[in-house]
C-alpha cells in the first residue's frame, strides 16, 4: 500500500481515470440532463428547462456513482489520492457560478444555455490535471467557444445551447471511456 507521499501525480491521475472511466458516467449523465432540459424547454417552457438543468445537475454525482458501480467500477479512489479533493472542489464551482447565470437571465433569458455552457466548459479545464487527459481541454474549448458564439452570433433558439452541450458531453463521455479502456488493455497485455 502506498503512503500519501509516494503516490505520484501520474499514479493519482491513472487511478482517477480508471476509477471513473475517463469521466464517462458523469459526462453521460450530464449530457442526458442537458438534453432533457432542452426537450422540456421546447415542449413545455424555457423556465422549466432551466429548472431541470439546475436541479438535475444535483443528481450528477450520485447517478455517476450508481452507473459506475453497475458497470463494476469502484467509483472511488484510495485515501492517498490527493486529486479526490480537487475533484470535489471543481464540482462546487458550477452551482456557485450559476448565481451569475441567474443574474444574466434577469436581463436576457436567451443567454441561459450559452452562459451555462461557458461555466461548465471552464469547469472542465482542471479536469485536464484531474484525469491527466488532454481531451478535457478540447471539450472545455468547444463549450466555451460555442457558448460565447451563441451569445454574440447565435440564432434566437432558446434550447440550441442545451442541445449542443448534451451532444458534446455524450460524445466526449464515449471518447474518454475508450481512451481508458485502451489504456487498460495495453496495461493488461504488458505493452
Amino acid at each position: 500500500m502506498m503512503n500519501k507521499e509516494s503516490m505520484t501525480l501520474a499514479d493519482a491521475q491513472f487511478e482517477m481515470r480508471t476509477a471513473f472511466l475517463g469521466g464517462f458516467a458523469g459526462q453521460l449523465v450530464s449530457g442526458l440532463i442537458w438534453l432533457t432540459a432542452s426537450v422540456i424547454s421546447v415542449f413545455i417552457s424555457p423556465a422549466y428547462g432551466m429548472i431541470v438543468l439546475f436541479f438535475g445537475s444535483v443528481t450528477i454525482f450520485p447517478l455517476t456513482q450508481l452507473i459506475l458501480r453497475i458497470m463494476g467500477r469502484h467509483a472511488k479512489v484510495s485515501e492517498q489520492n490527493g486529486l479526490w479533493a480537487l475533484g470535489s472542489q471543481i464540482a462546487f464551482t458550477v452551482p456557485i457560478n450559476f448565481l451569475l447565470v441567474g443574474a444574466i437571465i434577469l436581463e436576457r433569458q436567451m443567454w441561459f444555455f450559452p452562459a451555462a455552457m461557458i461555466i461548465v466548459g471552464a469547469h472542465y479545464l482542471p479536469f485536464i490535471t484531474l484525469y491527466g487527459m488532454k481531451m478535457f481541454g478540447i471539450l472545455a474549448a468547444l463549450l466555451i467557444f460555442s457558448g460565447t458564439s451563441l451569445v454574440f452570433y447565435g440564432p434566437l433558439l432558446f434550447s440550441l445551447g442545451g442541445w449542443l452541450t448534451g451532444f458534446f458531453l455524450i460524445v466526449f463521455a464515449f471518447v474518454g471511456r475508450q481512451i481508458v479502456l485502451n489504456e487498460e488493455e495495453r496495461n493488461n497485455s504488458g505493452i
